[in-house]
């Protein structure tokens, strides 16, 4: 197949899932425009307790984005300047930028090689008495190793606080995100797992006193109007997300089911046509719920780059989750990293690669992008030759 032909292949199509929908998401819109309370409200107090039941959590906290949840959860726990809180150094920006908008230092990690979490080993090894959390990241959709770090939080007496943006419904011995530590942070951003049309996040914990203060800092530290207890920010969700959100929510256990037999036919795909050397698939651990957020593969550094742009010219999505370690971003110079310090992190940066995923690919589409890989392996065949 030559460059540019065949039928585009989005990284995510919300758009098949919009139009399944719409009528649904519609009457959700209408009814809180009609009511008048677009800000906070029933609307959002209905999704609160709808996602903490779905979580299995005691209460549920709507807020504006998935970064806000994580400055709320930190914001709850007390982190501020002169504390330090462990996180993978492989991972999206925010997880550290929330620390360091707190005045925390961010105390990175390397990451397990197969499941691209945290390495409980190193956790232990970076644990001081400075240390006020430890943020596990339950990245691509998949769960940290939690009993490990159990085992490290309650030693240490350092909270857990799951960052699991990538990962609503996503589980680990049969208990759900955000269950898993002291405090669950979700991102609703558009192509998670749950997403929404717009920014949304939110917070879930067991620990009322957690959510009551954190329900109090969303709406600039007010749990009397115009009585202000602590110093908040504006992080309030709006009752439109929260009304298509709550449309949504019923739909997430078959989406995700959708997602894992679309992550198994990319594997079958990939072992048809005799690719397993040259993308390597995901691994799932053993008592995970993987939900494949992404479907990411490792590819040879010296491969992937080419890749991409043959991906790209055959309208083919595909991204690269993530090509820099925080270690290594410029604003976090001021931390004293070097190159090489954490080396599972930086070989996973040169080799990772998201192929599309979204509930509604078909079969033929995942054909053509596995298709397309071949052809690619071959053309790289033929130039050697």
């Amino acid at each position: 197949m030559g460059a540019g032909q065949g039928s585009a292949v989005p990284l995510c199509d919300l758009q098949t899932q919009y139009q399944s929908l719409r009528s649904q998401l519609e009457q959700a819109i209408s009814r809180v425009l009609a009511s008048g309370q677009v800000i906070q409200g029933p609307e959002v107090a209905a999704l609160e307790e709808e996602v903490g039941r779905y979580c299995g959590a005691g209460h549920a906290v709507g807020c504006s984005s998935g970064t806000d949840a994580l400055l709320l959860a930190l914001q709850a726990l007390d982190v501020g300047p002169g504390d330090e809180v462990i996180l993978p150094t492989f991972t999206f920006f925010s997880t550290a930028g929330a620390v360091c908008r707190l005045g925390a230092r961010p105390v990175f990690t390397d990451i397990d090689t197969a499941t691209f979490n945290l390495d409980p080993l190193q956790v232990e090894n970076k644990i001081t008495s400075r240390t006020r959390a430890i943020i596990a990241v339950h990245l691509f959709g998949q769960c940290a190793d939690m009993a490990a770090l159990w085992d490290i939080s309650e030693r240490h007496d350092v909270p857990i606080i799951e960052d699991a943006a990538q990962a609503f419904g996503a589980e680990y011995q049969g208990k759900r995100t955000g269950t898993l530590g002291a405090i669950g942070c979700f991102s609703f951003y558009p192509s998670k797992i749950l997403g929404t049309y717009g920014d949304a996040g939110m917070v879930v914990t067991s620990d009322p006193d957690w959510a009551r203060r954190m329900a109090c800092l969303r709406v600039h530290g007010m749990e009397v109007k115009y009585e202000h207890r602590y110093i908040g920010w504006n992080a309030r969700l709006d009752a439109l997300q929260a009304a298509m959100l709550r449309v949504k929510l019923a739909h997430v256990e078959h989406w995700i089911e959708a997602r894992q037999a679309a992550a198994r036919r990319y594997d079958a795909l990939i072992d048809e046509q005799h690719l397993s050397h040259f993308l390597e698939r995901p691994a799932i651990a053993p008592e995970r719920r993987h939900v494949f957020n992404q479907y990411v593969v490792r590819v040879a550094p010296d491969q992937r780059d080419a890749l991409v742009g043959h991906l790209k010219k055959e309208r083919i999505g595909c991204e690269i989750y993530y090509p820099i370690p925080l270690h290594r971003q410029d604003c976090l110079r001021y931390l004293g990293h070097r190159a090489g310090e954490f080396p599972t992190s930086e070989q996973a940066c040169g080799e990772v690669l998201a192929l599309p995923m979204y509930p509604e690919m078909t079969g033929e589409q995942q054909q053509r992008v596995v298709q397309s890989c071949a052809a690619f392996l071959r053309q790289q065949a033929r130039m050697a030759a």
